[in-house]
């Protein structure tokens, strides 16, 4: 095990995954989850294939993290284990995959050892080390402890969610506590791959000025969940339709000079979430660029967006009433456009229809599903959509 270290964290240090083994690269064997015999010895479906394709593709140093309750003790003689934890090490260095180190405590859940996962103690190495970048590492793993080794890392969790002793509200209860440590929630290996391969495209982003301050985050490749506060409840609602149907994280939260009027809050909004997205697409290759859509009762809406890098708006939507709760509806535009000027994209907006809610609605689920195409990416491509070879 490597020695611990009182030096500052270091940016730009190593990566590392911290990988589960049982349940994660090979499969769990109930009732006494321990494989202590050959015959249950099964590798998860597709981690060769996948496992491969990280080491070769992706720069992580690999190390297997693992609880072996009882280990070396006469229920679970270490010949037996290592036997076959021998045959694992070389069937994945046969496919490319060669693991930096290997951890495995002992120790029983009762004895709540220092070693024992979610506990750091065997990791003490990585802590402090200007040798890693623990804050951009993951811990890989099936079981909700090792969501907890993650955060008590400090790093970021992919979780495999098969744990046999979750259930149930208590499930809910777990998650819900340790939600913002899980950057991915997957029982696929590609899944896994295609994650790290992209890479995260978030970003906190703020943007104050003497009429507003403006607090966002943004996951591009997120699920949808929004918090949108900004005082104008018709906005918050137009927001939230950004986040659930372009299947985006989106906070955001507004302290605006509505005191005033409405005009400084919405712009200013525009403007942030904008440039927002332009932190979030500084490499556009492999992705769409592109996207389009769609219809809301009798409202028909047509978004187009391009993430070129320049910045243009066409606006074909007129609507008679002069507020939609308490967002006037000259704003739209303003909206739109502040979001374009600042996110370098062009928007042709097109809307016709009678229900004036319905119809500013239609835009902005079509410009949610618009923007879910455009920056939809291939994991396989290092292709930039662009002739110009810049974007």
């Amino acid at each position: 095990m490597n020695e611990s270290s009182n030096a500052p964290l270091g940016a730009g240090g190593k990566r590392v995954l911290f990988i589960d083994r049982d349940g994660t690269l090979i499969n769990e064997a109930p009732p006494t989850y321990q494989i202590d015999s050959w015959e249950k010895l099964e590798f998860y479906p597709d981690v060769f294939k996948y496992m491969s394709r990280i080491a070769a593709e992706l720069d992580y140093e690999l190390v297997m993290v693992s609880n072996q309750d009882g280990l070396g003790t006469e229920s679970f003689p270490e010949e037996t284990f290592y036997a076959i934890q021998n045959f694992i090490t070389k069937s994945f260095e046969n496919e490319g995959v060669h693991f930096a180190d290997f951890y495995f405590d002992k120790t029983f859940a009762h004895d709540n050892a220092p070693t024992r996962k979610p506990n750091t103690g065997m990791l003490v190495g990585y802590l402090n080390n200007p040798s890693y970048d623990i804050q951009n590492s993951f811990v890989i793993g099936d079981r909700i402890t090792d969501v907890q080794l993650a955060k008590n890392l400090g790093c970021k969790a992919i979780w495999l969610n098969n744990d046999p002793h979750l259930g149930g509200a208590e499930i809910s209860d777990s998650v819900k506590e340790l939600e913002s440590t899980i950057a991915l929630e997957s029982t696929v290996w590609e899944e896994i791959y295609k994650f790290l391969k992209l890479g995260l495209r978030q970003v906190v982003h703020e943007r104050n000025t003497n009429e507003t301050k403006i607090h966002i985050e943004l996951n591009l490749d997120g699920s949808g969940k929004a918090n949108i506060s900004t005082g104008l409840g018709f906005f918050d609602h137009m927001l939230d339709q950004i986040a659930r149907h372009g299947k985006m994280d989106l906070t955001v939260i507004t302290k605006g000079d509505l005191e005033i009027d409405e005009h400084h809050t919405i712009e200013d909004t525009g403007i942030a979430l904008g440039e927002a997205f332009a932190k979030t697409l500084i490499d556009k290759r492999g992705m769409e660029r592109y996207g389009f859509a769609l219809p809301m009762d009798e409202a028909e809406a047509k978004v187009l967006i391009d993430f070129g890098g320049r910045n243009w708006i066409v606006w074909n939507a007129e609507f008679k009433r002069e507020k939609i709760g308490e967002m006037p509806t000259e704003m739209f535009f303003h909206f739109f456009k502040s979001f374009s000027d600042a996110a370098k994209c062009n928007l042709n907006i097109e809307c016709k229809g009678e229900n004036e809610h319905h119809k500013i609605e239609a835009i902005f689920k079509a410009f949610a599903k618009a923007i879910k195409m455009a920056v939809k990416r291939d994991p396989l491509s290092n292709y930039l959509p662009s002739t110009k070879g810049i974007l």
